[in-house]
C-alpha cells in the first residue's frame, strides 16, 4: 500500500517524550500512530476509555476533611507558624 505524508501538530514537549517511550519500545513516532490509527479503527472509536480524571478514595477523603476544617475551625488546632506544627508532630514520634 502507498504511503502517504501527514503533518500533525503536538507540543515539543509532548513529541520528545513520545519519542523516547516509543523508541524504547522498538518504533518510532510514525509506527506508533499507525498502530492507533489501526486500532481506533478496530475498535470503530478510540482504543481506550476518554474519561475525566476523578479523585482516588484518598484524596476525595482528604477533600472532605479539608471541607470539614474549614467549615468548624474551632474544632481544631491552630499553630502560630510551621515550625511549632512539625515540632509537635516530631515529638509524637
Amino acid at each position: 500500500m502507498a504511503k502517504v505524508s501527514t503533518n500533525i501538530s503536538l507540543d515539543a514537549d509532548l513529541k520528545k517524550a513520545g519519542q523516547e517511550l516509543y523508541a524504547d519500545l522498538g518504533m518510532d513516532l510514525s509506527t506508533a500512530v499507525t498502530i492507533f490509527i489501526k486500532q481506533s479503527l478496530r475498535a470503530q472509536g478510540l482504543p481506550f476509555p476518554v474519561t475525566r480524571d476523578s479523585p482516588n478514595a484518598e484524596t476525595v477523603a482528604a477533600l472532605n476533611e479539608y471541607a470539614e476544617m474549614k467549615s468548624n475551625p474551632e474544632k481544631y488546632k491552630r499553630y502560630s507558624s510551621f515550625k511549632q506544627a512539625m515540632n509537635e508532630v516530631l515529638s509524637d514520634a
